[in-house]
């Protein structure tokens, strides 16, 4: 398989590239910064420079075509105010979604956020209450696409080791998940057809991944 993944530096991302190299797919990575390049080609992964804040989708799709899939793990990051929210987090997917669809590319999976749909704790910040508006309005434009879509909504991401076990379902509790277990249901969700159109919240659990996958999409 050959993915493309917007976020192409990101944590998520990195091992995310690595596990497909692991196996001999490739992850093609979309980066701002052209001296991240080498550290996507060390993983096994092919970076593209290509900013999704400064692009259309026409010269995007020109890069995803032949792919077997799309991934959008992009966004602002910490320290990002609010305007970065919604031109990273939520007009990156649209973008990435729209270049898909002129691509030809129907596969695309989306990294969401845990409990975007749910009301907001009363003293959520400014940044963070814009971020999980971004997210969800992400979401509901790829649910109205023409594509075969999966969101994945990770819970709070550490960077400890991955445990190869996790809960994935419709709806979880709120709970850690680590970022090497998010891209290794990643790899698991593009092996099984069955899903897509599946909004599937996941914290790290007791049930290996490949089960847990099965399970969710029965």
């Amino acid at each position: 398989m050959r993915i493309v993944v917007a976020g192409g530096h990101g944590k998520i991302a990195r091992h995310f590239g690595r596990l497909l190299a692991e196996r001999g797919d490739t992850a093609v990575g979309l980066i701002r910064d052209p001296e991240h390049a080498d550290d996507l080609r060390a993983d096994g992964a092919e970076p593209v420079v290509l900013d999704l804040e400064s692009t259309d989708a026409a010269t995007l799709a020109a890069q995803l075509t032949g792919a077997d899939g799309v991934v959008f793990a992009a966004g602002a990051g910490p320290g990002s105010g609010v305007e970065r929210k919604d031109t990273v987090d939520r007009a990156g997917s649209v973008l990435l979604a729209e270049a898909a669809q002129q691509a030809g590319v129907r596969r695309f999976l989306q990294v969401s956020a845990i409990s975007v749909d749910e009301p907001k704790p009363a003293d959520v910040g400014e940044v963070f209450s814009a971020y999980l508006d971004a997210k969800l309005a992400a979401e509901q434009d790829l649910r109205a696409r023409d594509l075969d879509w999966t969101i994945l909504r990770p819970g709070t991401l550490t960077d400890d080791q991955p445990t190869g076990r996790v809960e994935l379902a419709e709806r979880t509790r709120r709970a850690e998940i680590t970022r090497a277990d998010v891209a290794a249901v990643l790899v698991a969700l593009l092996d099984e057809p069955k899903s897509t159109g599946h909004v599937l919240t996941l914290i790290n659990g007791e049930t290996p991944i490949a089960e847990a996958v099965r399970g969710a999409v029965a």
